[in-house]
Parts: structure tokens; sequence; C-alpha cells
């Protein structure tokens, strides 16, 4: 089945609140970390809710009004989203939530996800937080020329979570020795 790459619409929200939970308990289960699906369940459980659903159709709407200042992608492979990116514009670009379920790793859709994001953020610097395991997420970011800043935080005093900046497209940058991920 074919993967679409789309802008979310406002009855999306319920899928786009299930396919985050549904990566997180994918992503960041880490016995060293002592993160596992209770502790996900306790601490993002309630993006499902009513009121995390009601959030992301509040997101999609003002996305929807502000296009320049909200930006989100949504995967589909047929009636169901499989993966999405978002980020916003303030005093500089931030990317995220971005996030491919299982089915959609592997295929180039965070590729092209990425590059619709890198052309609405023109050349913008952008900023992230990345999970310090997650080495497959580091490597993306790196591929695409965002490096470590060196900030670290703990995410509700567990999930390591560190920083990562691209101050300009790579073919701009000096240091672009960096970018040897695989994606």
């Amino acid at each position: 089945m074919d993967f679409v790459i789309d802008i979310p619409r406002v009855e999306d929200a319920p899928a786009l609140a299930h396919t985050l939970l549904a990566a997180w308990l994918l992503t960041y289960p880490n016995q060293n970390a002592g993160i596992d699906e209770a502790w996900i369940r306790a601490q993002r459980g309630d993006v499902v809710t009513n009121e995390g659903i009601a959030q992301w159709r509040e997101f999609i709407e003002e996305a929807e009004r502000r296009p320049a200042h909200l930006f989100c992608r949504v995967v589909r492979q047929g009636d169901e989203i499989i993966g999405f990116l978002c980020g916003r514009r303030d005093e500089a670009v931030s990317l995220g939530p971005m996030y491919l379920l299982p089915q959609a790793q592997g295929r180039s859709i965070g590729r092209n996800l990425m590059t619709a994001f890198l052309t609405w953020a023109n050349d913008a610097p952008i900023r992230l937080w990345v999970t310090a395991y997650n080495e497959r997420a580091i490597n993306f970011y790196q591929h695409y020329g965002f490096e470590d800043t060196g900030e670290r935080h703990l995410w509700r005093d567990k999930l390591p979570n560190l920083r990562m900046a691209r101050t300009g497209p790579p073919e701009q940058r000096t240091d672009s020795d960096h970018m040897g991920g695989i994606v």
C-alpha cells in the first residue's frame, strides 16, 4: 500500500494522538533509564484523552490559519496515520514532534518529511530535542546538518534529552563532516 504525505485535517486529531502514544511506546522503553510502558502511559497517556485530542485539533486549526508559523504533515497509509512531523517558527524554528511507526521506517518517508519541513523553514536556524539514547534519530538529524549543542534536559526527571541545532543548510556550513547518518 502506498504512503501519502499530507496536511492534517481536524478530524485527524484522534489518529495523531494515538500515533503519538504508539510511537512513544515503541521508541522510549529503556531499562537503564528506568522507562517502561507503565511510566510512558503515566506520562503521555493523557494525549489520547478528550483533552489531549482537543489540543491536537487546536494545533491543526492554528496551523491552517497560520501556515508560516506552524508546520505539520502526516503520513497516511490508507485510512491510517502512521507518522507525522510538526514544527513551529518563533525566534528560531523548532522541529518536533517527528515520529514514524515501524511500517513507515526505512522507506524514504522520513527524508520526504524532512525535505518538506526544511523547505518550509527556509534558511532559518532550527533546533530540536531528541532522546539521548535514540541513536537512529540522532544519526538521522546529523545527516541533515544538526549538531549536538551540549544542552541536556531530563524530561519529567527521567527521559534524557539532548538539544540539536542546525544553523543553516549543510552546504553553507563549514563543518559539514558531521553528516554521515543513514536515512
